[in-house]
């Protein structure tokens, strides 16, 4: 069986960058041929987090800040699924930033697609995490004084196992990225520039289009934490996008002894009960 949308027409402004990742997503699914079954989308809230709606698979929508948890709970139920997390700048850079980095640290086999429009764009307009420093929006009309969150920095530090950026104005270059992550073993970000057409009229298409350029293009070394961690600070006049970094380890379903026995969702429920009273008489604290 192939992905495909659902009977729910996308509600995106015309023109929003989200569309593209719409796309990335639909196209990557089929491309790898993932049975809609065996695929979960998670998203928090915000415009990009309606994705899940929008394609025939497993979908939750959940709360503010909280999708990777939730994934996160359905990995380690039953790892046999192919689980992806979908969300913006302001779900999962801020009320969520510290569920994104400890998911990163511990390299939970999760896809993170970041739709980066630097605004918060479905309470229409208020600054974000990563909007730039002197933004001018509904709550700071004077100028925003805070610097801006580094998305793939940040993963980088954490432990992600594949860092990457995309454009929604180079939509074959996203969709390879996303198609790579889905099929990477570990911690996957895509961090997405996908421009708010009603509300952010700084980072445009034509902003990003003058300055974006494709780390493959320059012969940028993907193993290299040191050259990932050079790149990720390039903001301004150039801005990459591509695979910043990717490696391999064990992930944390590998390592977790519960697991060893096949997800937790096909395991027998009937408990050994010496296994149990085992358990209990190494927990019990003793009066002495």
């Amino acid at each position: 069986m192939i992905v495909e949308k659902s009977k729910i027409p996308p509600t995106w402004c015309p023109g929003c960058g989200d569309y593209a990742v719409l796309k990335a997503v639909e196209s990557s699914l089929a491309n790898l041929k993932r049975d809609p079954k065996d695929v979960v989308i998670v998203s928090g809230i915000g415009c990009s987090s309606n994705l899940p709606h929008f394609l025939n698979t497993y979908g939750i929508h959940g709360i503010h800040g909280r999708a990777i948890p939730i994934a996160t709970g359905v990995r380690l139920a039953n790892h046999d699924l192919t689980v992806l997390v979908t969300g913006g700048d302001g779900d999962g850079y801020g009320i969520g930033l510290g569920h994104f980095l400890h998911a990163a640290r511990r390299n939970i086999n999760l896809t993170y697609i970041v739709m980066n429009n630097q605004i918060y764009g479905l309470t229409t307009g208020q600054v974000s995490p990563t909007s730039e420093k002197y933004t001018k929006t509904k709550s700071t009309p004077t100028g925003s004084i805070e610097e801006p969150v580094n998305p793939i920095a940040l993963a980088l530090m954490s432990g992600a196992t594949y860092v990457s950026r995309g454009f929604s104005g180079e939509i074959n270059h996203l969709a390879t990225l996303v198609e790579n992550a889905i099929r990477h073993n570990g911690f996957s970000l895509v961090d997405v520039l996908s421009p708010c057409v009603s509300f952010n009229k700084l980072n445009t298409y034509s902003f990003f289009r003058e300055r974006v350029y494709t780390l493959e293009g320059e012969n940028h070394d993907a193993g290299s934490m040191e050259g990932a961690l050079a790149k990720s600070m390039e903001w301004g006049a150039r801005i990459p996008i591509g695979l910043f970094y990717e490696t391999q380890k064990k992930t944390y379903e590998e390592e977790e002894p519960a697991l060893e026995s096949g997800p937790l969702a096909k395991q027998s429920l009937i408990f050994d009960r010496h296994l149990v009273e085992e358990f209990i008489a190494r927990c019990w604290f003793s009066e002495e």
